[in-house]
């Protein structure tokens, strides 16, 4: 094999000489293109290739990267509608949309999402830039915000896949590759009001799609590092415990304790002074009984907290959907550039069935899909806050902050929920209006073709969707298997006499009635009775 290899780098050498020396003596350009195509050919020859037309063995499995997925038919119809549902929401707010690149430079993602930084994607050194794919939309969206100054207030809205290098869990909506949608609202206004309106628009969207119940868990971010100063949490390790905190939706206190102590150093003593407060969880009572805690009351990070959350609950009930939260201590979003109040929305397919253990855990192939695991649940289904700060740490003048407050949807998890909930029969895999069909047969017959594809097209040119077969003389069986494939709504059937006519037969298909032979209209008609129809079959 090393002879072989060696003959190779010998035959380019050669050809390489070739090329370079018809180069010095000015040879034509077309016989040197000729001697370059040979050497890069050579090139291209790989080790263990004789020359002779023999390769060696390059079979690979045909597979998508782990944590991706092919989308195709009716997913990709439910999908969607998941956007135009989401989308015309946002519009209704006030929205206006932003695209981003799909990469970032390396250093603007580096150091804004605490442990799961160790997530993003890192790509090659291209041209002298290190980039990572995004990792969300939101730091994108602030490092946007600080290239234009002078966008001093803005509702924006994104949707776009992000990725990261999480263990896969794909059934269960849980991806590397996922579409995430984002609604923020940027800009300096009156406390809470902004913070409202955005989760106003979580719950309409939630609604809007039928996700089933929810709970939005809400907490305050300076409530929590509140208890951990009062706790007698280090401040250097105030992120750290409040990623451990955040890990309570799917792990027993008795784990999450044991991560504070055991792997992040913390005393037992603080952490059991920090499991009475994060183990609370209730609705608008909870805020009295902290702000009656004399000790959390007297820090002023806690206490200023507690007047946002009255604010805000004061305005959630105003938009008639106060029910909708838990005030949840555990809740601390492990994400560093959070500011204020933080929440995420949970369904019953968020949590776990059973609670997984850190040994358990350990000894799992990271890399594996655990769809099957019961130890994994859908996880939130959306989840946002207030990140007031993170504009400030990419613009060049300092103090040069634009506060914002925002919310995410996990499409592909609100997905998983609703493609297990909705039927196949209820999803058509596209959205053909019009099955235009021709009849007849013997020797004389010519299918029509030329009078299917005008008719097509007056109908195209009227916005009505259509088909027809692609075969010269089709079959009645060939075209009503095409039309009920996908669950088209009307027919167009064309014969001899509806020819010699110039009408047309308009059937409803999915008729019991197979001898229904529809109605003839004229082709004059045709566009406006089709149109009166398909109004009111909506």
């Amino acid at each position: 094999m090393a002879a072989v290899g060696q003959d190779i780098n010998e035959r380019v050498s050669a050809q390489g000489n070739v090329v370079r020396t018809l180069k010095s003596q000015g040879a034509p350009k077309n016989e040197i293109d000729t001697e370059v195509e040979k050497l890069l050919a050579l090139k291209n020859l790989k080790v263990g290739e004789s020359g002779s037309g023999k390769k060696k063995d390059s079979s690979f499995t045909l597979k998508t990267p782990k944590g991706t997925k092919d989308w195709y038919d009716k997913d990709v119809v439910l999908r969607e509608r998941i956007f135009k549902t989401v989308i015309d929401i946002f519009k209704r707010h006030g929205g206006v949309t932003l695209d981003t690149p799909v990469f970032e430079l390396k250093e603007i993602l580096a150091g804004k999402y605490g442990e799961d930084s160790k997530l993003i994607y890192d790509l090659k050194d291209q041209g002298g830039e290190l980039c990572s794919l995004r990792y969300d939309l939101t730091v994108p969206f602030a490092r946007w915000l600080a290239m234009n100054p002078k966008v001093t207030n803005i509702k924006r809205y994104h949707i776009a896949k992000v990725y990261r290098r999480d263990q896969p869990a794909m059934t269960k909506g849980r991806m590397r590759e996922f579409y995430q949608c984002d609604f923020d609202i940027a800009g300096s206004f009156d406390s809470m009001i902004p913070d409202s309106e955005a989760l106003k628009v979580l719950v309409e969207s939630l609604d809007s799609l039928e996700v089933g119940n929810y709970t939005i868990k809400i907490n305050h971010r300076q409530i929590l590092d509140g208890i951990f100063t009062v706790c007698g949490v280090p401040s250097d390790k105030v992120r750290t415990i409040s990623s451990a905190v955040d890990k309570l939706d799917k792990l027993p206190w008795e784990e999450v304790k044991r991560e504070m102590v055991v792997e992040k150093g913390l005393s037992e003593e603080v952490a059991d002074k920090i499991g009475k407060y994060v183990l609370l969880k209730g609705d608008r009572s909870l805020l009295e009984k902290l702000k009656g805690d004399a000790l959390l009351s007297s820090n002023p990070s806690a206490s200023g907290a507690f007047n946002d959350m009255e604010l805000l609950f004061d305005y959630l009930e105003s938009f008639g959907i106060l029910n909708k939260f838990s005030f949840d201590m555990s809740l601390a979003r492990g994400l560093d550039y959070y500011t204020g109040i933080i929440y995420e929305a949970v369904t019953e397919a968020s949590a776990p069935k059973v609670k997984s253990s850190v040994e358990k855990k350990s000894s799992e192939d990271p890399e594996a899909d655990r769809s099957n695991d019961d130890s994994i649940g859908v996880g939130s289904i959306a989840a946002g806050g207030r990140y007031d700060n993170l504009v400030g740490m990419f613009a060049a003048k300092k103090n040069s902050q634009v506060p914002c407050v925002g919310i995410s949807l996990g499409l592909e998890r609100i997905f998983s929920i609703l493609r297990s909930r909705i039927p196949d029969e209820e999803i058509r895999a596209n959205e053909v209006d019009v099955f235009v069909m021709a009849f007849g047969g013997g020797k004389e017959w010519t299918g029509f073709l030329k009078e299917r594809m005008q008719i097509c097209n007056d109908l195209w040119k009227n916005g009505i969707k259509a088909e027809f077969l692609y075969k010269a003389k089709p079959k009645p069986r060939q075209q009503f298997d095409a039309a009920d494939k996908y669950a088209v709504p009307f027919s167009i059937i064309l014969g001899q006499d509806e020819i010699d006519q110039n009408s047309v037969r308009i059937r409803k298909m999915g008729l019991k009635e197979k001898s229904d032979e529809g109605q003839l209209v004229s082709r004059a008609d045709m566009v406006k009775v089709l149109k009166g129809h398909l109004a009111s079959s909506d």
